[in-house]
């Protein structure tokens, strides 16, 4: 057992450690939701996953990515998993340093039953959500977090029972709405948040989540 898990042993009972390692997650984008989802999905227990992304770190995308200034240059796919293993050896990672389209989705992402889609353009955020939203035990999804400073409220909703949306429906990214740390990583908690609890969902029923805490 890593560091890492050790310590989250002060949370979660063995049950709940045990089902949140055996999850397998698909991500689809490491930019500055699915680099971040990563991020909290490792730090919170997961230990598989499956990301597929085709661009490289620029520098433009260190205000809100889960990237340094070293990585600049680097296939996105390439340096998440660095950072991923630097906090959890056992990490089991699969990265494709591709675009996700309709004609590879499926094989990409057959074995994830857990999906969360993170990525940027409308329409493949349309095709991905035809795809996988019928088939996918949980797909996660997000819209709305452009901008700071903005009076909508990030929200989740759930438009079908396997499906979470998180955002606030009302600022893209745009010109206007530029993507800053706040509110992108808002959305990529909420997205984070959402596999959590579905994964923990059984071991809730089962009275086995929390692990005894005590004060240091």
């Amino acid at each position: 057992m890593g560091m890492l898990e050790r310590g989250l042993g002060r949370y979660f009972s063995i049950a709940a450690l045990g089902a949140l390692r055996a999850a397998h997650v698909g991500i689809i984008g490491a930019g500055g939701l699915g680099s971040n989802v990563a991020m909290m999905l490792a730090r919170s227990g997961i230990r598989h996953m499956t990301i597929a992304d085709p661009d490289i770190v620029d520098a433009s995308n260190l205000n809100r990515q889960a990237y340094f200034p070293d990585d600049v240059g680097s296939p996105k796919v390439q340096a998440l998993s660095r950072h991923l293993t630097a906090l959890e050896p056992a990490m089991k990672l699969t990265v494709h340093e591709l675009g996700v389209t309709r004609s590879n989705a499926a094989a990409l992402f057959a074995a994830c039953p857990l999906l969360v889609e993170a990525v940027d353009l409308a329409e493949t955020k349309v095709m991905l959500y035809e795809l996988f939203a019928p088939e996918k035990e949980l797909y996660v999804t997000a819209s709305g977090m452009g901008g700071f400073g903005r009076d909508a409220v990030m929200v989740c909703r759930r438009p079908r029972p396997n499906v979470t949306a998180v955002g606030d429906f009302v600022n893209p990214v745009d010109c206007a709405n530029p993507p800053l740390a706040p509110r992108v990583m808002q959305a990529a908690a909420m997205q984070a948040d959402a596999v959590l609890a579905h994964i923990l969902a059984l071991v809730t029923e089962l009275g086995g989540v929390h692990a005894g805490i005590t004060e240091n």
